[in-house]
């Protein structure tokens, strides 16, 4: 499948879906708190988007996959199947939210702490964060994919942190999961050259310990090996004329001023 150029009128499509992403995850932010449940979180974003915002849930069925978003939790690094265990004081969680808006998908993720974090938890969920705002800040047309994967991997590995490499970001638009791939490593100037009308996830997930993971058999989540740490964040973005459009930004994130330095 060829990388997708979007025309004007699918971009604004996207940037619905993408505002409409984001909004499941402020609206689920004040339900973050000690004792609750993946379910609940599940449950309670399940009928937000349904129910308020009209829009599909794009987790839900996919490939199988049996619930409306996906929440990793402390050691799993990606697609935690929303459970009935209560979360605990210290824990990090990442919660995946897809919505579908008139064809067009919208695709976020955002790191919560369950009470106080521990010292290596924050630092981690700091790490992974920053290591989003480099690989958004790479982005241009005449850049690189490989731009984003070097400035990724070379600030989470100056952290001693590592960068997992068997799952990446993907293209987005019509389909969920669309050309390119965006690997979170690489090499300056290498893979494909970036073009105005590309839209794209940029979705680095970072381990305090060894980079090496496994799948549980249910197929979908994914475990650090060493059950080390593990944290995600994740946006929608836009290759514009001049730049780059976060298409799922929040109202408190700030993507004008990064330094990489």
């Amino acid at each position: 499948m060829p990388v997708t150029i979007k025309s004007p009128e699918a971009i604004e499509k996207m940037r619905v879906a993408g505002r409409l992403a984001a909004q499941v995850l402020e609206m689920i932010e004040p339900h973050v708190q000690v004792g609750i449940t993946t379910e609940k979180i599940n449950q309670l974003c399940h009928d937000f988007m349904v129910n308020e915002q009209k829009v599909i849930p794009a987790p839900l069925n996919y490939r199988g996959f049996s619930k409306s978003i996906c929440t990793s939790v402390n050691h799993v690094v990606c697609h935690g199947i929303p459970n009935n265990k209560h979360l605990k004081n210290g824990d990090i969680l990442n919660i995946d939210i897809t919505v579908i808006k008139e064809g067009y998908h919208g695709d976020t993720s955002k790191m919560f702490y369950l009470g106080k974090p521990s010292i290596q938890g924050k630092r981690l969920v700091d790490i992974t964060y920053e290591c989003l705002r480099r690989g958004i800040a790479t982005v241009r047309p005449g850049a690189y994919l490989g731009d984003i994967g070097y400035a990724i991997q070379r600030y989470a590995e100056s952290k001693r942190c590592s960068v997992v490499q068997e799952y990446c970001g993907h293209g987005i638009g019509l389909e969920f999961h669309e050309e390119p791939q965006v690997m979170h490593y690489g090499e300056l100037g290498s893979g494909i050259e970036l073009k105005p009308g590309m839209t794209f996830t940029i979705e680095p997930m970072i381990n305090a310990g060894k980079r090496h993971i496994k799948r549980l058999s249910d197929g979908w989540t994914v475990l650090t090996k060493d059950r080390s740490l593990s944290a995600q964040w994740e946006h929608t973005i836009l290759v514009t004329e001049t730049g780059v459009e976060v298409l799922t930004k929040r109202p408190e994130e700030d993507f004008s001023a990064i330094e990489l330095a």
